[in-house]
């Protein structure tokens, strides 16, 4: 038979493709899915995220409360480098593995890097230290948080390079930092110039305080999240947790009364080093996870945190006031269906009562005095549901209980000091589960977003207003807004899971868990932080939709009506003719000076006007090496210490976590252009299939060899051929 060398030759050439091809660049079909979800940051074991807080100047605030204090501790921080105002439209993920080698601080981000401002117990210049509780009555330290929680910035100069930086620290009682902060250009980094923790006295402490909010205003919002659904509790010694009110009968020197606590507190004077604090008792006393003021500056979301629990909202007499209004509760009407992934509910508001500050801490001072000595078993030293339910039947001119009497109420204490109860009574939906954080921006006002961390118990137990699919890796709903800022709808956007209740962590890490603190950006995509112990490590992710980028403009830089893209002659003269490919009559002859179009201004070879990238450095340095046709080197390093970081490149976003990469294409100008260049000679699953086709070609040479030896007849004699 003939030879034939066609197997060959194509062995031959894919061969010379992989040699001298440009290195591989790693790409991910993640970067065009509509709704991304892409990790950005990871914290050490057990540490749940807290402080989710962006300033006008886009620094990113974000806390790690309670680690594993045997390899980290509480930590107060913020991610330098990056403005989170102005995000490109995708950026690097974060793997999910970890290891001691990565981690930075403890705490891992794809994009800029975490500088950590105070630890707990870190001792301040001031005096007193970082988480320390100090009790009113005689100024000593109970004991020092690990529990560092909302972050809010209050700017001290016209371009806040220098503020108050306030820190939450979520414990019973609670406690308030102020560090101030400045930003040196030189460094890069802030310095901390002084901090203390603050003097609460003035309003009888804190109860855990949670996530919060800066009001339109300006003025940090904080949340204590009150978790104690029976108040007839607070005074029984035998209560399992009366440890906590214990605690704060140490702080303030005499038996709490439970009606100051479960507020949400407004810091006023926040430039000063003796700002003043102010509780909202108009704004009813829950669970507050955080509070959201609407553009209007009257409208505000209430989230109420724990089991059984009420959407909330405030509507303030006056804007930019927050000390009186009406309080309302969310009833929800349920799709036609159950699916928690994809059922949503219609909202209306039912209408609780209106009243102000002042008034309120009227009836909240007849409850002081009381203590665990006034406790009687089967009896209530507060308000009792009895009063509760009076007071919705006199709402509602209704029996409620029929007992065949309609009751009725002096006053309308029930609905701010028992809110959650008496919304209930009103017909409110209480079955939501572990709400958490509700976020808004005004810079991206279509909707508002509200995280519920785990859906189960009473949302999917087949009856009341509320029943869905349980997903115990939890949910991020988005609500919508009509003209007058009034939310009308809740609908789930991000499912976390899948949950395997056999895993010891039971939702999957690539997919959200736990949702708790929310931040809505500029662009209208959303920082979601985790609280959960579904995953090993708590994480930050960034969810959105990725906006159209406009292409770029085409150039004409010689102005002869044909664009670079298309133009063969780019540097024509002015006012002469040229044909459908840039080129005009004289420059094709060849009579005119050409000097610019064979300038290479960098010496690599390709003259500048087919040069992407005529800044190429010479070849004296060993890392560059194989400038292509388009004049653009790759780079390269043997270990990632050894990598070039050119001064207009972004040295944040170089991927170091491999040998043979971590220089990026020298062309690359931005974020979105990133790729991670490879080294050919370090990439060894290019040498997998370099080994692979020379394996192929040999046995095709073989196969080759062996079709050109005659063919053999089994019925003639074994020494003749056929």
């Amino acid at each position: 038979m003939r030879n034939k060398p066609v197997p060959v030759i194509l062995s031959i050439i894919l061969l010379l493709v992989v040699l001298i091809s440009p290195p591989a660049i790693s790409e991910s079909n993640e970067g065009t899915t509509p709704e991304l979800m892409t990790r950005i940051m990871m914290f050490p074991p057990n540490a749940e995220v807290t402080g989710m807080h962006i300033d006008a100047n886009g620094n990113f605030f974000v806390n790690a409360m309670h680690p594993d204090n045997d390899n980290y501790r509480a930590t107060i921080g913020v991610i330098n480098g990056i403005d989170w105002n102005n995000l490109p439209s995708s950026i690097p993920e974060l793997a999910s593995s970890s290891s001691e080698s990565d981690t930075w601080h403890g705490i891992r981000t794809s994009y800029g890097y975490y500088q950590v401002l105070r630890q707990d117990s870190d001792v301040f210049s001031e005096g007193g230290v970082a988480g320390g509780i100090y009790a009113d009555d005689d100024g000593n330290r109970m004991f020092t948080s690990e529990k560092p929680d909302y972050n809010a910035f209050v700017p001290l100069n016209d371009d806040g390079s220098r503020g108050y930086l306030y820190t939450a620290w979520e414990d019973r009682p609670a406690g308030i930092s102020q560090l101030e902060i400045e930003w040196n250009i030189t460094s890069g980094e802030w310095e901390v110039l002084g901090g203390m923790m603050l003097d609460l006295s003035s309003v009888n402490g804190g109860w855990v305080f949670c996530f919060g909010s800066m009001s339109p205003w300006g003025a940090p919002l904080l949340s204590e999240e009150l978790y104690f659904s029976d108040t007839q509790e607070w005074n029984d010694e035998s209560y399992n947790y009366h440890s906590d009110q214990a605690e704060l009968e140490d702080y303030l020197g005499y038996y709490p009364n439970p009606y100051n606590y479960g507020y949400i507190m407004e810091i006023e004077n926040s430039t000063t080093t003796e700002p003043d604090f102010i509780k909202h008792f108009a704004m009813g006393r829950f669970s507050h996870e955080n509070a959201q003021v609407m553009p209007d500056e009257r409208t505000v979301y209430l989230s109420d945190d724990g089991y059984d629990t009420v959407l909330f909202k405030f509507v303030a007499d006056t804007a930019g006031d927050l000390s009186s209004g009406t309080l309302y509760a969310a009833k929800v009407s349920q799709d036609d269906s159950s699916d928690s992934a994809t059922t949503g509910f219609d909202v209306g508001w039912i209408e609780m009562a209106s009243s102000s500050n002042s008034d309120i801490q009227i009836w909240i001072d007849e409850y002081d005095g009381i203590t665990t000595s006034d406790f009687i078993s089967g009896q209530n030293s507060y308000i009792t549901d009895e009063e509760i339910m009076d007071w919705a039947e006199g709402r509602l001119n209704e029996d409620l209980n029929g007992d065949g009497v309609i009751g009725s109420a002096a006053d309308d204490r029930v609905a701010f000091l028992e809110s959650r109860k008496a919304a209930a009574a009103l017909g409110a939906s209480d079955e939501w589960n572990k709400m958490e954080g509700v976020a808004f921006n005004s810079n991206a006002p279509d909707y508002l977003y509200l995280a519920m961390s785990d859906v189960g118990y009473d949302m999917s137990d087949g009856q009341g207003d509320i029943d869905v699919t349980q997903n115990r890796c939890g949910i991020v709903y988005r609500m919508t807004l009509d003209n007058g800022w009034d939310v009308n709808r809740i609908e789930p956007v991000i499912s976390g899971g899948p949950y395997t209740s056999s895993a010891t962590y039971e939702c999957d890490m690539d997919n959200l868990a736990g949702p708790d603190n929310l931040v809505v950006l500029d662009d209208g995509r959303l920082l979601i932080g985790e609280d959960t112990g579904k995953h090993e490590s708590n994480m930050v992710w960034l969810w959105g939709h990725i906006a159209e980028t406009e292409p770029e403009p085409e150039i004409d830089s010689d102005a002869d009506g044909v664009v670079d893209s298309q133009d063969n002659c780019t540097n024509t003269p002015q006012g002469e003719t040229v044909d459908t490919e840039g080129c005009s009559e004289t420059q094709l002859s060849g009579t005119v000076e050409v000097e610019d179009e064979v300038e290479d201004s960098d010496g690599d070879g390709y003259p500048d006007v087919t040069d992407l990238c005529d800044n190429t450095p010479n070849d004296s340095d060993e890392r560059v090496y194989n400038v292509e046709a388009n004049g653009c080197a790759n780079m390269y390093a043997p270990y990632p210490e050894d990598c070039v970081v050119w001064e207009y490149w972004n040295s944040n976003n170089i991927n170091t976590e491999e040998f043979g990469r971590g220089c990026p294409y020298f062309n690359q100008q931005s974020t979105q252009d990133y790729h991670d260049a490879r080294d050919i000679a370090d990439t060894p699953q290019k040498w997998i299939i370099v080994a692979g086709l020379l394996i192929t070609s040999i046995i095709v040479l073989f196969i080759v060899r062996r079709l050109r030896e005659p063919e053999f007849d089994e019925g003639a004699d074994d020494d003749v051929y056929e």
